[in-house]
C-alpha cells in the first residue's frame, strides 16, 4: 500500500504541473517503487550533486538532460555517456543545460540525471499502449536496430501472468537471438518475464497511466538479470 501511495504522489505532482508526460527520473522512480529493476539514476540539479552522484555510481557515467519539455534527449543533444571524471563531470552538465536552452529557451529543466554506466546486452522494447477496442495493451519486441528491421512485437492485454509473460517472448520472430544461437548464451528470461508482468499492472492499478516506453532494456546473461536504461510514462489527456 505504501509503494502505492508513492506512486500516486509522483503521478500527482505531474498532474499538478500540467504535464501528461513524465520524466525520465519520475519514470524509473515509479519502476523502482514497483519492483522494476531499472539502471540507478540520480538526479542531480547543480554541478556539485552531479559530481556526488557520479562518485556514489563509480565512473564511468551517463548523463541525461532531465526537462519535462525534452521528449527526444537525443533530438537536443543531451546525453553523455562514458563521463569519467569530475572535470568531465561539470563540463558535460553545462553542456547539457546549453544544448537545451539553444533548442528550446523556454525549456524547464529540473537538472541533470546521472545514471550508471550499464555493461553492453541484447536490447530488448517493453511498453504499454492504449488499444482504442480493449484498452491498455503490453508490447514486447527486439530492440535496437531489430525493432526497425523486423517491426517484429507481440502483444497481450494487461494485466499479464507469467505465462503470457514467456509466451509473448517466445512467440515473436527474433526469439532465437534471445535464447542464444551460434554457441551465445541465453539472456536471463526470467529477468524480462519480471519487468513485463509488473509494467503490466501498472496501467490496471493507476487508470491515469496511458502509454508506458521502457527502451532499451537490457537482459543479460542467464542469472543476471534484465535493466530498464531509459523510460517514459505518459498519462492520459
Amino acid at each position: 500500500m505504501a509503494k502505492k501511495k508513492e506512486v500516486s504522489e509522483i503521478l500527482e505532482a505531474a498532474r499538478e504541473d500540467n504535464r501528461t508526460v513524465l520524466t525520465e527520473y519520475e519514470s524509473k522512480n515509479i519502476l523502482s517503487k514497483w519492483g522494476v529493476s531499472v539502471a540507478k539514476t540520480i538526479l542531480a540539479k547543480d554541478e556539485l550533486e552531479a559530481v556526488d552522484a557520479a562518485r556514489d555510481l563509480k565512473y564511468p557515467v551517463v548523463m541525461k538532460i532531465s526537462s519535462p519539455d525534452v521528449i527526444d534527449k537525443e533530438e537536443v543533444e543531451g546525453v553523455r555517456v562514458g563521463v569519467s571524471s569530475e572535470i568531465e563531470v561539470r563540463q558535460a552538465f553545462e553542456d547539457l543545460k546549453l544544448n537545451t536552452k539553444s533548442f528550446n529557451r523556454n525549456a524547464e529543466i529540473h537538472g541533470v540525471v546521472v545514471q550508471e554506466y550499464v555493461p553492453e546486452a541484447k536490447e530488448v522494447v517493453i511498453g504499454i499502449i492504449q488499444d482504442p477496442s480493449f484498452g491498455p495493451t503490453v508490447t514486447f519486441g527486439l530492440g535496437g536496430v531489430w525493432i526497425e528491421v523486423l517491426e517484429d512485437m507481440s502483444y497481450r492485454l494487461a494485466p499479464v501472468s507469467e505465462k503470457d509473460a514467456e509466451e509473448m517472448i517466445k512467440e515473436i520472430s527474433g526469439y532465437p537471438i534471445l535464447s542464444g544461437v551460434r554457441g551465445e548464451p541465453s539472456v536471463d528470461m526470467e529477468g524480462i518475464v519480471n519487468i513485463i508482468k509488473k509494467i503490466s499492472e501498472l496501467p490496471v492499478e493507476f487508470r491515469e497511466i496511458s502509454e508506458i516506453n521502457l527502451n532499451p532494456v537490457f537482459a543479460f546473461e542467464r542469472g543476471k538479470g534484465a535493466k530498464v536504461v531509459d523510460a517514459q510514462i505518459t498519462l492520459k489527456k
